[in-house]
């Protein structure tokens, strides 16, 4: 699965800050190791765990932002699993460089490529089914773009990125507002050409409602199979056109239950909010070998 990365209007200025955040004052560690002058070395990277690779140009993109002279040969796509063992990526360049990035550029790899191979999990157990599987804005403060980027990398689609994407009336809305019907009005009002309304729904009454009131998607949150049967059945009987979200507590053992109900999609926050990272080592060769020679 290919993700859309994000622009580079977009992506250096995070890395950048990245980068300043662990520098610091000046990375003295390294200065210190290299206090008779800089050279030339050459890094790889090393899976130490199988899993779907996510966030490598961005990996490559740090590197190229503290020296333009690094070269970065990328040998794993990102949406491949990669193997126990198996090297991913090949930096030749100023030992400066190599020594500055690594961190960083592991600490954005490794919990990327987490999300892509735990996402991967769940689309696999509903790949022969209908239902499409999206991921939420349940996700790391200033990391979203990117978390939501290892998501599809992994099999999902994206839902909304922002409040802005489009009118999602939950529980707390509908509270707000005096109930479904009145937040529907009242968002039409204001809402600008093309956005959607989705409504979140607990019960049959509100399904009901939702549908009577013109939403465009209806969410069953933490419903039964049963009951979500019941539902489904009932807004394709009045309106087939409505998509139908499920959500609430999606498991490995439970989507594809969900899934064979027949709903449009399943959202679930799991692959960001629940995933381990994905191991991964970096180790460094003094010297002047081109990252070619490395390519296995």
């Amino acid at each position: 699965m290919v993700g859309l990365l994000p622009s580079r209007i977009i992506l250096d200025p995070l890395l950048a800050d990245w980068l300043r955040e662990d520098i610091g004052r000046g990375d003295r560690t390294t200065t210190g190791v290299l206090s008779q002058g800089d050279r030339p070395g050459t890094a790889t990277w090393i899976a130490k765990e199988t899993g779907v690779v996510a966030g490598l140009p961005m990996a490559k993109r740090v590197f190229e932002l503290l020296d333009s002279a690094v070269e970065v040969q990328i040998q794993v796509q990102d949406g491949e699993v990669c193997q126990v063992g198996q090297q991913l990526l090949s930096i030749h360049g100023p030992l400066s460089a190599l020594l500055t990035g690594e961190r960083v550029a592991l600490n954005i790899v490794m919990p990327l490529s987490g999300i892509a191979t735990a996402t991967r999990a769940y689309a696999e157990r509903i790949a022969d089914l209908s239902a499409q599987l999206v991921d939420t804005r349940k996700t790391t403060p200033g990391l979203r773009i990117l978390e939501k980027y290892a998501t599809q990398v992994g099999g999902a689609i994206n839902h909304r990125m922002g409040l802005d994407d489009a009118v999602m009336i939950k529980e707390n809305h509908i509270a707000a507002a005096g109930g479904i019907e009145r937040a529907i009005a009242a968002v039409r009002e204001t809402m600008p050409y093309p956005l959607s309304i989705e409504v979140e729904t607990e019960n049959l009454d509100e399904v009901a409602e939702a549908v009577a009131h013109g939403a465009d998607i209806i969410m069953l949150d933490n419903m039964s199979l049963a009951l979500m049967g019941v539902a489904i059945a009932l807004i394709r009987a009045e309106n087939p056109r409505i998509k139908i979200e499920a959500s609430g507590n999606i498991t490995l053992e439970t989507i594809r239950a969900v899934a064979e109900t027949g709903v449009d999609y399943i959202s679930t926050s799991a692959p960001i909010t629940r995933s381990p990272w994905l191991d991964l080592s970096m180790r460094i060769q003094a010297g002047k070998t081109s990252p070619k020679t490395l390519a296995l």
